[in-house]
C-alpha cells in the first residue's frame, strides 16, 4: 500500500491562520446584517411609536405615559395672515417648541362653521405639531359658511407654498379633511401649487361631488361596477346642500329667512331657527320643516331635481377625470361608516389617482368622517397607526 498516495496534499490542508480569517469574516457579516436588520426595525418602530402618540393626542389631548412622550414636544401657537390672489387668509401656525427646524405640514379643515377653531380640527393640529410638526391651519372662507367653490382652490394651493417659504424646509405635507379633499386634488394638479406638496393626505374626501350628492338625497352609495349599496347618509349632508342651494329651494321673498333658519340649525342652534318659520311663506316653511325634522325622504324629489340642474357645477368641482397630470403622492384615508361622504368614493379615487403616485389606501371602521372611533379593534386601530406611519415616514 502507498501511504504517499493516502496522505491528503499540503495545499490540501487549510491553514489554521486562513479558517480564521473566514470565520471573523461570515461573524462581521452576521453582526452587520443584524445591525441593519436592528436598525431597519428601530427605524419603523420609531414611526410607529408616534404615529400612536399623535393619535392619542387627537383622541385625547390630556393624555399622558411613558410611550406617548416618544419624541413629543410642547407647542406654542401664532394667529397669522396669509397674503394671496383673493385676499388676506386668517390662519394659525402651531410649533413645536426647542424642534430647529421642523417639517411643515397644512391641515385643511372641512365644512364647519367654526373653520380653523373646529375643536377637532385645533386637536388634530395640536397633536402633529406636538409629534414634530410647524403646523398651519389656513381659514377657507366658502367651507366655513358651507359651501364648496372654485375660489377655496387656491386658498388651498397657496396655503403650502406660504409654509415652505415660511420654514426654509422644503415641500410640505397637505392633510385635507373631509370636502376639502376633492379641492385640494385639484390644487394638487395645478404647476403653480404642486411643487410645494410633499405628499397629499386625504381623510374623508370625495371624487365626484355630483355623486356625493345623489348619496345624500337617496342613501345609495354607487360603486365603480355599477352596483348601488344601502348606505343610510346622515341628514346633515341634505341640509348642507339645500343651504348652499337656497335660491332652488325658496322664493325670493324668503331667501333672507330661509338662510338664517338653516344657518342657525346647522350651528345647532335650533330654537334660534324655529324663531325664523313664522317670517316664511306657508310652503317654505314645510320644506324648512322637513329639514328639521330629518325628513330627507320627504324633499328627495326636489334635491333630486336640483342635483341635475347643478350638476355641471358640481362636476367642475370634482377631481373626477381630471388627475392626469397630478404629480404628488397621495395617501387615502376613509372611514368604512362615513354618513356624509361615503367610503365609496375612496374606491372611486383609487382608480382616479395614477398608479405611480398612490401610494397608500386604508378604508377602516377605526375611522369615522373625520375622527377616529375608539370603539374599533385592536387589529384595526393598528392598521391605522401603521398607515400614519407611512405618512409620517414620507413626511420627513
Amino acid at each position: 500500500m502507498d501511504l504517499e498516495a493516502t496522505q491528503p496534499a499540503v495545499a490540501d490542508i487549510p491553514k489554521k491562520g486562513s479558517w480564521l480569517r473566514q470565520a471573523n469574516l461570515m461573524t462581521t457579516l452576521l453582526w452587520m446584517c443584524l445591525f441593519v436588520l436592528s436598525s431597519f426595525g428601530v427605524y419603523r418602530l420609531r414611526y410607529d411609536l408616534r404615529s400612536y402618540s399623535l393619535l392619542t393626542h387627537f383622541v385625547d389631548p390630556r393624555a399622558s405615559g411613558p410611550l406617548l412622550r416618544w419624541e413629543t414636544y410642547p407647542v406654542t401657537t401664532q394667529e397669522v395672515t396669509l397674503p394671496a390672489t383673493s385676499g388676506p387668509i386668517r390662519a394659525r401656525l402651531y410649533l413645536p417648541s426647542g424642534l430647529a427646524h421642523p417639517p411643515g405640514m397644512v391641515v385643511l379643515h372641512g365644512i364647519h362653521h367654526l373653520g380653523i377653531d373646529e375643536p377637532r380640527l385645533m386637536s388634530f393640529s395640536r397633536a402633529a405639531a406636538g409629534g414634530g410638526f410647524a403646523v398651519l391651519t389656513p381659514e377657507i372662507d366658502a367651507l366655513a359658511d358651507y359651501r364648496v367653490d372654485a375660489a377655496s382652490i387656491a386658498t388651498i394651493g397657496e396655503s403650502p407654498g406660504w409654509l415652505q417659504q415660511r420654514l426654509g424646509t422644503g415641500p410640505v405635507t397637505a392633510v385635507a379633511v373631509s370636502f376639502a379633499g376633492g379641492l385640494a386634488l385639484l390644487a394638487a394638479c395645478d404647476p403653480r401649487y404642486a411643487p410645494h406638496i410633499r405628499s397629499l393626505v386625504l381623510m374623508g374626501a370625495y371624487d365626484d361631488l355630483g355623486r356625493v350628492t345623489r348619496f345624500l338625497a337617496t342613501s345609495q352609495a354607487e360603486l365603480p361596477d355599477g352596483r348601488e349599496v344601502p348606505y343610510v347618509a346622515h341628514d346633515y349632508g341634505a341640509a348642507v346642500f339645500v343651504y348652499s342651494n337656497l335660491e332652488k329651494f325658496f322664493p325670493a321673498s324668503d331667501l333672507s329667512a330661509a338662510h338664517e333658519a338653516l344657518r342657525d340649525w346647522l350651528w345647532e342652534q335650533p330654537e334660534d331657527a324655529r324663531k325664523l318659520l313664522s317670517q316664511m311663506s306657508p310652503a317654505s316653511g314645510a320644506t324648512m320643516e322637513m329639514l328639521f325634522a330629518r325628513q330627507i325622504d320627504r324633499l328627495r324629489p326636489q334635491l333630486l331635481d336640483v342635483i341635475r340642474v347643478v350638476e355641471p357645477q358640481l362636476a367642475a368641482l370634482s377631481p373626477q377625470g381630471k388627475l392626469g397630470n397630478l404629480q404628488v403622492p397621495v395617501f387615502i384615508l376613509h372611514g368604512s361608516t362615513d354618513d356624509i361622504i361615503p367610503s365609496t368614493e375612496s374606491i372611486w379615487l383609487q382608480r382616479e389617482v395614477p398608479p405611480k403616485y398612490l401610494r397608500e389606501v386604508l378604508i377602516t371602521p377605526a375611522f369615522s368622517h373625520v375622527d377616529p372611533d375608539k370603539s374599533a379593534t385592536w387589529g384595526d386601530q393598528l392598521r391605522l397607526v401603521g398607515f400614519l406611519a407611512d405618512v409620517l415616514r414620507a413626511s420627513d
